[in-house]
């Protein structure tokens, strides 16, 4: 489901009652003059989510977030975070968030929920790595699903950060991104038009699996930006298709876009994608004899995936293979 904002309400909480917000009582006579504490206002909004609909409290002090792609957007929209999953490889672009400033949330598929619950979070925000701990999530702070439909990424994408601009009071500054990005799209879209076939694959421990229309990847490149897909792909899921080096060269894509997961996720000991694909199948393509393969950012792509800063860097690699 994608994200949608429904209403906003004005909640008032008086700093008296924190002990109640917390789940315990108080009795006794109340204070007054100077040692009467002063009531705070704070805004929230309720969010729909894939998994529900949450009221977050707006532009929180301490989120965590399970979602790298969010991350991301928050970086473009200089908002920090109290958290995130340290466990695993962390892209080059996040190395500030190795610092033991930053709590170390566990992985994107495994959550530490004690280390999340001693850092007392406002928000957080999860997807589908982390979709089955919502429940376990929900009860330590409120908790957002900001799943992405990966079949329809640009509209998903879009109320994904309308959400962002939401929650952190930055609307203007996401409308502005986005506008970008649509304009990146389109000159990209252009361009596509005489670019001729294409194949996304993607390699892992020396297999290769393709993305056609409508998949994980294969909606960036094909549905979004406008190759024609050289080959009928029939995938499901978020691996691809298993495909083998004669039905490459069967295809014989113009150009051919290669994600390395072992680099991605940090494996080491096996072949690296161009060795993978170095083999006289592969090599005797019109992609391969006119140098038009191209061997996308893994981690860019794989871990982290759409987000304000990442999205136009992943679509600039893409029109740099047509220069």
């Amino acid at each position: 489901m994608n994200c949608t904002l429904r209403h906003r309400s004005t909640a008032l909480l008086a700093a008296a009652s924190v002990l109640a917000l917390a789940g315990c009582s108080t009795s006794g006579a109340a204070t007054t003059g100077e040692d009467a504490p002063s009531a705070a206002s704070a805004e929230t909004v309720s969010v729909e989510h894939a998994q529900g609909t949450t009221d977050v409290t707006v532009d929180p002090e301490n989120v965590i977030t399970f979602d790298l792609g969010v991350l991301d957007s928050l970086q473009a929209l200089d908002e920090d975070v109290q958290g995130l999953p340290k466990s695993g490889s962390l892209p080059e672009q996040f190395s500030e968030y190795r610092s033991d400033e930053y709590v170390n949330a566990g992985s994107m598929k495994e959550p530490d929920l004690e280390a999340v619950a001693a850092a007392a979070p406002d928000l957080i925000i999860i997807s589908g790595r982390t979709a089955d701990f919502y429940d376990q999530l929900a009860e330590i702070a409120p908790t957002v699903d900001l799943s992405l439909d990966q079949a329809d990424a640009l509209n998903s994408f879009t109320e994904q950060s309308r959400t962002l601009g939401e929650i952190f009071g930055k609307e203007t500054e996401v409308e502005e991104k986005l506008t970008a990005v649509e304009e990146q799209v389109a000159e990209t879209k252009a361009r596509t038009a005489e670019a001729g076939t294409a194949m996304f694959l993607l390699t892992n421990a020396g297999e290769v699996n393709a993305y056609g229309p409508n998949s994980r990847f294969g909606n960036i490149v094909f549905d979004l930006l406008g190759f024609e897909s050289a080959a009928d792909v029939q995938a499901e899921g978020t691996h691809g298709e298993a495909v083998s080096f004669e039905a490459i060269a069967d295809a014989n894509p113009d150009r051919i876009f290669v994600l390395d997961r072992d680099t991605a996720i940090g494996q080491s000991g096996g072949e690296a994608a161009q060795q993978v694909l170095d083999n006289e199948l592969v090599n005797g393509t019109t992609a391969a004899q006119q140098d038009q393969i191209t061997y996308v950012d893994s981690a860019s792509w794989y871990l982290v995936g759409l987000g304000l800063n990442n999205f136009p860097a992943m679509i600039a690699e893409v029109q740099e293979s047509l220069a």
